[in-house]
């Protein structure tokens, strides 16, 4: 079954989440496919807002969206032990995940933890997020990883080539265009074929429009955009 991870190497903000969270969407409503949307953030509430909001929630009961019984908030720590212990199968992961679209969206939080957590101590457990992606995929139709751009290189380019497709968020900043075409000049995982490049948060009525960025890109194929929608 696919993955497809979005990612990028910006400082900027980009989107990156909330088009992980429009494509996973869409999918789910328009296609009968069973999706995973997975984070690898610390500490980032975007996705869980974008699905847990109040107003949100009560949209969501129409659907069947609900939380499973086990405490799900830290679905990703408690998936991240059975892993270690050896003891993931893949019909469990549903067991640790918050429900958007009864038997078509599933989502996993980035990871939450205690306060006391430190950010060294959630590195080490990272190197998880390979084998949680790769038992995920037998058992869901579609995983999509949302990646964190501080996640340790090394991890990113494994998950990057495991991955079926890569999407690369970038925005409409003529800063962002030029980092982007330097990159995908030095760096294989942005050069590489199966790396798409997507504008989140994209707004049509810019000097950047599509059209213009496809010349200054100097791309023949159109460009992929996701709109920006201050109620999503």
């Amino acid at each position: 079954m696919p993955i497809v991870t979005f990612w990028n190497d910006e400082r900027d903000q980009t989107g990156k989440t909330l088009t992980a969270v429009a494509v996973a969407t869409r999918m789910a409503i328009e296609r009968n496919y069973k999706v995973l949307l997975m984070s690898t953030s610390f500490r980032d509430s975007t996705m869980k807002n974008c699905f847990f909001g109040d107003e949100v929630q009560r949209n969501l009961k129409i659907f069947g969206g609900k939380s499973n019984n086990i405490a799900v908030e830290n679905g990703i720590e408690g998936l991240i032990k059975l892993i270690a212990a050896n003891k993931l199968t893949p019909n469990v992961i549903t067991d640790y995940t918050k429900v958007i679209f009864k038997e078509r969206l599933e989502i996993i939080n980035g990871f939450l933890g205690a306060k006391e957590v430190t950010r060294e101590e959630y590195e080490k457990i990272q190197k998880y997020y390979i084998d949680l992606i790769k038992v995920a995929n037998q058992y869901y139709d579609m995983v999509l990883v949302d990646l964190d751009k501080l996640i340790p290189e090394k991890l990113r380019d494994e998950i990057l080539n495991i991955s079926n497709l890569n999407v690369y968020v970038l925005s409409q900043k003529k800063s962002s265009l030029d980092r982007y075409l330097i990159q995908r000049q030095k760096n294989a995982n942005i050069g590489n074929p199966k790396t798409l490049p997507v504008i989140g948060k994209y707004i049509a009525n810019t000097k950047y429009n599509s059209r213009n960025v496809m010349k200054y890109m100097q791309e023949r194929k159109e460009l992929n955009v996701v709109p920006f929608n201050i109620l999503y």
